[in-house]
């Protein structure tokens, strides 16, 4: 689904409207279970912010701090310079959230998925509500699934329409959880397409969690990688590509090695 604030009664204009967004010293602990430790980067407003690393590793955790579905066990996100974990910065920022499964709602067409945000929200009278889900619909090249229900679109049009869905409340942040999960490799290159271009129609800060090598290369104004409970790398393409932490190199280039396989490895 997709976890939108709601909209100012009069929005913004969407020009230079995007937000920055700082972590600063960010842990995570569920009990005895340590997610992260002492996490800090920063995002410029405007940029695309790839978070990689293994299945595991805390990115999902993460984003939800940003967002302010969790608290931190200790340190602190701010957006636009308020604290993320407080209600009016969140009632103030425009931000949606496109999780990992879409989760759209299987009873209601697309356009009614696009448009039930802003009924429940009297963000807009119909006619507004039609410009918007219709203007969304077209961005994504998705005018034709209108009348139809999620269970006739295939994975990577549900992708599509559950980023047109978070592009109605006009975002200034938007921040995608594996984007690209199980999708075929054409399709996952199509969606990193979208993501890019809408950092120029929607001049929109994005936070991207993946561990799509190929999206994150592709894309990324910068990268971090979340390993092990701590950030070990943050730069730029080029900065990633030219790494010499093994780390690094093996996650972007893992070795299939038959004769020392890494299940191996963890057995003992």
């Amino acid at each position: 689904m997709a976890f939108c604030t709601p909209a100012p009664q009069t929005p913004a204009t969407l020009e230079n409207s995007a937000v920055g967004v700082k972590v600063e010293n960010l842990s995570k602990n569920y009990g005895d279970l340590h997610v992260f430790k002492n996490v800090s980067f920063e995002v410029k407003p405007g940029e695309i912010f790839v978070l990689m690393g293994p299945s595991g590793a805390g990115k999902s955790v993460l984003l939800r701090q940003i967002v302010g579905l969790e608290m931190p066990t200790s340190g602190r996100v701010t957006i636009d310079g308020h604290d993320a974990s407080k209600r009016e910065t969140r009632q103030n920022v425009r931000l949606a959230l496109v999780f990992q499964a879409g989760a759209l709602f299987n009873s209601m067409t697309v356009y009614d998925n696009l448009a039930l945000y802003l009924r429940e929200h009297r963000s807009d009278n119909e006619a507004g509500i039609r410009e918007k889900v219709t203007h969304a619909l077209k961005i994504l090249s998705l005018e034709d699934t209108a009348k139809k229900f999620p269970s006739e679109l295939s994975g990577g049009m549900q992708k599509r329409v559950a980023i047109a869905r978070a592009l109605v409340m006009e975002p200034q942040l938007l921040l995608y959880d594996e984007p690209t999960s199980e999708l075929d490799p054409v399709m996952s290159a199509s969606i990193s397409e979208i993501i890019a271009s809408l950092k120029d129609q929607y001049h929109v800060t994005s936070i991207v969690i993946t561990h799509d090598r190929d999206l994150a290369l592709g894309i990324a104004d910068r990268i971090g990688v979340l390993m092990d409970g701590n950030l070990i790398f943050l730069g730029s393409r080029d900065e990633i590509r030219a790494s010499k932490d093994p780390r690094i190199i093996d996650f972007l280039s893992p070795k299939i090695d038959l004769h020392n396989p890494r299940f191996k490895k963890l057995e003992t």
